[in-house]
């Protein structure tokens, strides 16, 4: 039995302490970036507003190649979650609608918790398949915000 106990307040404690993890003092928080393999640059653009925690809200891309032309009619999935955590989205956003000029809409998006949060995309276009992963922080949002 106090083996059971000790087990079981040792779980506790790691979970304690892992959700109050910082996010990394040198996470690259970019909102452009290249896609691993080089075939894309990728922009995220967030809501204008700061997304409330366990609101659906929704995200803007534009993919381009290198020389900065836009990607028309990519193929993206989206994915993500929390690496301090080990858990995915709570939802499963999707690429609802192409917009102008390599540009995508990202409807779905949810965040369960504040902390450090991945949103990796994989993108098939003309130039073949790539993914790339941006890191954002979701901070406590202050009422009026």
């Amino acid at each position: 039995m106090n083996r059971f106990i000790a087990t079981t307040l040792s779980i506790a404690a790691l979970a304690t302490t892992t959700a109050c993890m910082s996010p990394p003092q040198d996470l690259d928080l970019a909102l452009t970036r290249p896609s691993v393999d080089n075939k894309y640059v990728v922009t995220l653009q967030p809501p204008a507003k700061p997304a409330a925690i366990n609101q659906l809200h929704a995200w803007q891309m534009k993919i381009a190649t290198p020389a900065g032309a836009p990607v028309p009619n990519a193929r993206i999935k989206v994915d993500g979650g929390m690496p301090q955590h080990g858990h995915g989205l709570p939802t499963r956003p999707q690429v609802t609608r192409e917009l102008p000029d390599g540009g995508y809409l990202i409807e779905g998006m949810k965040f369960s918790m504040t902390g450090w949060w991945e949103i990796k995309l994989a993108i098939e276009g003309t130039a073949g398949a790539d993914r790339v992963t941006f890191n954002t922080v979701v901070a406590e949002s202050t009422p009026g915000r």
